[in-house]
């Protein structure tokens, strides 16, 4: 290793997912057919939006960079968890290890950061229903989702880059099937006050402070649709919303419960299946969330059916 960080480790062994011999096969079915689920549903999100002049609109185009987050994400994880599964790999090499925990603290940060936006989306298009076209134009719209990207690959570039001044010289298990900070933290000779510190800032921002904003918009819709005096006129305001919220509920879910959790052995196991519902059934569910009840994504998809036969 460079003489910089004077890193004795040149490799991390992963604990991986499941230690009994008999869950191996299952497990390696259940998350090989979570990934192919992900790629293909989420590739097909890109695809369609990308092809269906109908769906070019703020929604739908935040929709993409929401896909294309969770193709990373899952890409950046399942691969070498199914390696460990398989082949029986549960190494990963210094630089391995950083690159996967680049990806992954980029791709949570900014899809927080997009659930924020598309709830303030979803806001403008109930609440300021005349003002939608003019407040959400196109440059708004680019503006926020180049935010949304350089502000969490900022973020990850922060958090990488002091792991990498940190010294790695005696254990190198990691107690988890994935490399993230906390673990890395755990293994570390040198000090972590200012990983901890950025750590905490990190969590107030990309948690808290988009969480309460993301309610913040909801409340407001909630608010809209309630004053709406026919029930029909509330059913459709809600159907424009309700995907999201369904997916922002599932989100929060899990980062609330490992926000939570305890350090303890059996929360290091619960620690593992709440990673797994963020890595990969997220991903996988997201796409059939938007489809199944959107009617505009349905409408446009049994218009390219016909025409791709």
């Amino acid at each position: 290793m460079s003489a910089g960080n004077q890193t004795a480790v040149v490799e991390f062994i992963l604990q991986g997912f499941s230690e009994d011999p008999q869950f191996q096969g299952l497990f390696s079915v259940l998350f090989l057919l979570l990934y192919l689920t992900g790629l293909a549903g989420n590739g097909l999100i890109v695809t369609l939006i990308t092809v269906s002049p109908g769906l070019h609109t703020p929604m739908y185009f935040f929709l993409v960079n929401l896909a294309i987050l969770d193709i990373i994400c899952t890409t950046t994880v399942l691969p070498k968890l199914l390696e460990s599964l398989v082949v029986q790999v549960d190494t990963i090499s210094y630089q391995g290890c950083l690159t996967q925990l680049f990806f992954l603290t980029w791709t949570l940060g900014a899809e927080l950061l997009l659930l924020t936006t598309m709830a303030f989306d979803r806001y403008v298009a109930i609440c300021q229903p005349l003002r939608y076209g003019t407040i959400m134009s196109w440059p708004l719209c680019a503006l926020l989702a180049v935010a949304v990207w350089t502000v969490s690959a900022i973020n990850t570039s922060v958090h990488t880059g002091l792991i990498a001044q940190l010294n790695f010289c005696g254990p190198n298990h990691i107690q988890h099937f994935l490399c993230d900070v906390p673990s890395l933290l755990l293994l570390s000779c040198s000090p972590t006050i200012i990983n901890n510190v950025m750590i905490i800032m990190a969590d107030v921002y990309f948690g808290v402070v988009n969480f309460f904003c993301t309610m913040a918009s909801y409340g407001y819709i909630v608010s809209s649709i309630l004053r709406i005096r026919s029930a029909s006129g509330k059913r459709r305001a809600f159907n424009t919303c309700s995907s999201h919220l369904l997916v922002v509920t599932l989100y929060y879910s899990t980062v609330i419960y490992t926000y939570f959790l305890p350090g303890s052995g059996a929360s290091m196991e619960s620690g593992k299946v709440v990673a797994v519902l963020y890595t990969a059934v997220s991903p996988a569910l997201n796409p059939l969330i938007y489809t199944l009840r959107n009617k505009d994504v349905k409408s446009a998809l049994q218009k390219v059916a016909p025409a791709s036969r």
